[in-house]
């Protein structure tokens, strides 16, 4: 396998060949993350991909290890044209014949860009799950991070992806706001919009300063600043409350974030609130900043 230089991937793709198929981020321009200032976006040839997986598929037999998940690198895989991503799709479907799922990151203005029967053939073709940074539903500060769309568009992107049957995974940032009243307005926002779009599965991370960001530079001079712990204990407590969809499949239990959460909504509710009111009681349930990266 070939990569170009650092991978990412969600938590959840930790047992997951990674193959990539573009690199860097097709938009990069977000003020609160620094995963790939270090590379200028392209999309890898058709031909690279294919080679990478007939390498993989030696890999994993010598090794004696089904293929049976596939993450789609870098930041964004659905911005690739589909024809391509729908010949890498039947690739790894005719390569590995025991792969159950292959998922990927996908970018709102990438998704906006295709139709719905776009999305619809990538999910016939065997694109299971996509993972959508949302980060906040508060239009002014999606605008001000400079995500690239509202809150309107982020929303339009989400039920679409949905729509075509894709498993929706997305992610907010507690603490994108800052502190004070701030705060609220932006897990109020959120709570809208995530009710509204009905992923499957939601992640609550805690924002932490990227070095070389524009909002990591706005941490250091002391223009922003960061909620503490109790806080995000707060704005954890607000989306807990607020969150309507049902099923969902809640997670809170990042390295970033203060005290580990993970349950389902509605059943796990008000055990995840009773920890939250414990550790608002007893701070020394939640993490240190040095185990936290900070």
């Amino acid at each position: 396998m070939r990569y170009e230089g650092t991978i990412y991937r969600p938590p959840g793709e930790w047992r997951s060949y990674l193959l990539q198929v573009t690199v860097g981020c097709s938009h990069n321009q977000c003020t609160f993350c620094g995963m790939y200032k270090g590379k200028k976006f392209h999309i890898r040839p058709l031909a690279d991909i294919f080679e990478d997986i007939d390498m993989a598929r030696a890999y994993y037999a010598k090794l004696g290890r089904p293929v049976k998940r596939v993450f789609l690198c870098d930041g964004d895989a659905v911005v690739m044209p589909t024809g391509q991503l729908l010949a890498i799709l039947k690739k790894l479907y005719d390569t590995f014949p025991e792969l159950e799922r292959v998922t990927s990151y996908a970018g709102p203005r990438s998704t906006l860009a295709k139709t719905p029967e776009e999305l619809r053939r990538l999910r016939e073709a065997g694109l299971y799950r996509v993972y959508l940074g949302v980060e906040t539903g508060d239009d002014a500060l999606l605008r001000a991070i400079r995500k690239g769309v509202g809150a309107a568009e982020m929303l339009e992107a989400g039920v679409r992806l949905r729509e075509a049957g894709l498993d929706l995974w997305v992610m907010v940032l507690l603490g994108l706001a800052g502190r004070g009243e701030a705060s609220r307005r932006h897990i109020l926002a959120t709570v809208d919009l995530i009710n509204a779009m009905r992923p499957r599965h939601l992640s609550a991370l805690t924002y932490l300063p990227e070095p070389g960001t524009e909002l990591g530079g706005q941490v250091e001079r002391g223009e922003f600043q960061l909620i503490t712990g109790p806080e995000a204990l707060l704005e954890t407590k607000w989306l807990l409350e607020g969150l309507t969809v049902d099923p969902l499949h809640f997670t809170c239990d990042h390295a970033s974030n203060y005290l580990p959460l993970t349950g389902g909504l509605p059943e796990d509710r008000a055990a995840m609130l009773s920890a939250i009111d414990r550790a608002l009681q007893d701070q020394d349930l939640l993490r240190g900043e040095y185990g936290r990266g900070l």
